[in-house]
């Protein structure tokens, strides 16, 4: 499967991060990206993403309770992490819920790309 083929689902809050990433993977993987942990939850059944991007700190679903219940639903996928607050304790707590990987903010390109093509 090439890369344009793997689907990732991007969960941020901030409209700025979401432009961000799709500008980052244009071209490289299929990008469905929300603001919400609730619609993100109703795509996974009509998505199945081969990874997942969230954002930790969201006000409506925090990205640690939305992490939970991806595991809980069954998916599988690599979930990458993205924090403004890369702390020992969230870090841990991410590993926690079922994280891959994290990534701090601001978000750099080759970083990014690095990450996500461990997974694939």
């Amino acid at each position: 499967m090439g890369n344009t083929e793997r689907k990732i689902l991007a969960v941020d809050d901030s409209d700025i991060i979401l432009h961000v990433l799709t500008a980052f993977l244009r071209g490289q993987y299929k990008l469905t990206s929300t603001d919400s942990g609730k619609i993100a939850l109703t795509l996974l059944k009509k998505l199945r993403p081969d990874l997942f991007i969230l954002d930790i700190d969201m006000p409506e679903m925090s990205g640690f309770e939305l992490a939970l219940k991806i595991r809980a639903s069954g998916q599988t996928a690599p979930i990458i992490f993205l924090t403004g607050n890369s702390t020992e304790e969230s870090i841990i707590k991410a590993l926690q819920v079922g994280a891959s990987d994290f990534i701090a903010k601001p978000i750099c390109k080759e970083k990014l790309l690095e990450r996500i093509a461990r997974f694939f």
